[in-house]
């Protein structure tokens, strides 16, 4: 069974180590032996601090996957020390607000000299994932493109008229707490999705969406050329999980980059977003979608979607596991 998986940060990360445990490994699932997945990883987040190549959704599917993320933040890595940006910080070089840890500093400088050397990022994601042992756990890591992207947020400035942030620092610095016209993203008009993408989604048993963030995560994958088209021709079924409870985000802040698409902040509007390929959605037991009109062709399901632990994060990913399988059946001749 091949599963393709497109994920965000936090949210996408905590979701596929669910899934990796909900999985049979005992090489007894189908003719080809146990499930491997692929995960497709959003590259909009990245952004260069202090000369270096920062991947965060990458690097929080690296560290979670690996087993070394810092559990309680959901991202970084575990017993952290600063010591490096201290001393940045007291020579002023570098933002003071997005703080790069000792240990996460290796990973940027390896990423910035491969890069540098002509790797693309996709072998540098490869040789990382390596590093993590992402392989051995029948994982793949895809950066969607390896076109260097980055999303901005438009918002106003102090003169009455707009400008444009890097979203990392919409997100972190400000908390998302300016209101936002609209996202762009550079270099994405331009950009091809990275070796193996699309064929991991064409070729795909299932297709999974993770509760990650609509419009800068997974938005921004689907946005790079050729996926929406892929999503829109594989056989695979495909299920979401909705990243709102009861019309609310349980981290981070969806709620306020939907707005800004005239997108209703509930589970229905986030399926919307998905509708053209979009087989089966999750939502929560907050969300009734008994008193939701959904397309007669989506099959939705209701359940706690809360991933408070790793048991729970394996609970929902085999629930999206059972609603694809009950799909396979309807969606197999499509195509």
């Amino acid at each position: 069974m091949q599963i393709t998986v497109l994920a965000g940060g936090v949210g996408g990360a905590r979701f596929t180590r669910g899934l990796l445990a909900a999985l049979p490994r005992d090489g007894h699932d189908g003719p080809d032996g146990p499930p491997s997945v692929t995960v497709v990883g959003n590259t909009g987040d990245d952004i260069t601090l202090v000369g270096l190549r920062v991947c965060p959704d990458l690097d929080t599917l690296l560290y979670t996957l690996g087993g070394a993320v810092d559990e309680a933040q959901g991202w970084g890595r575990a017993e952290e020390t600063t010591a490096v940006a201290r001393e940045l910080a007291a020579l002023g070089v570098g933002p003071e607000w997005f703080t790069l840890g000792d240990r996460d500093l290796a990973t940027h400088l390896a990423r910035t000299r491969w890069l540098a050397q002509g790797l693309t990022l996709s072998q540098v994601t490869e040789r990382l994932a390596a590093r993590w042992g992402l392989p051995q756990q029948g994982v793949r890591l895809l950066p969607a493109t390896d076109t260097p992207i980055e999303t901005h947020v438009v918002v106003d400035d102090e003169e009455g008229g707009e400008r444009a942030l890097h979203f990392q620092e919409w997100w972190v610095r400000h908390q998302a707490a300016l209101p936002a016209h609209r996202f762009t993203v550079a270099g994405l008009a331009q950009a091809s999705a990275a070796p193996q993408v699309l064929d991991a989604i064409r070729s795909a048993d299932l297709v999974l969406l993770p509760p990650s963030n609509p419009v800068v995560s997974i938005g921004i994958i689907l946005g790079v050329p050729g996926v929406r088209e892929a999503l829109r021709g594989t056989r695979a079924p495909v299920v979401g999980v909705s990243p709102l409870l009861g019309g609310r985000p349980v981290r981070g802040h969806a709620d306020a980059c939907l707005r800004p698409l005239g997108v209703e902040v509930s589970a229905s509007g986030v399926a919307g977003l998905y509708a053209d390929f979009l087989d089966g959605w999750l939502v929560d037991t907050a969300d009734d979608p008994a008193t939701v009109d959904y397309p007669s062709r989506l099959r939705v399901r209701s359940l706690d979607l809360l991933m408070r632990d790793q048991e729970g994060a394996a609970r929902l990913a085999g629930a999206a596991l059972e609603l694809g399988r009950e799909l396979r059946v309807a969606t197999a001749g499509r195509g």
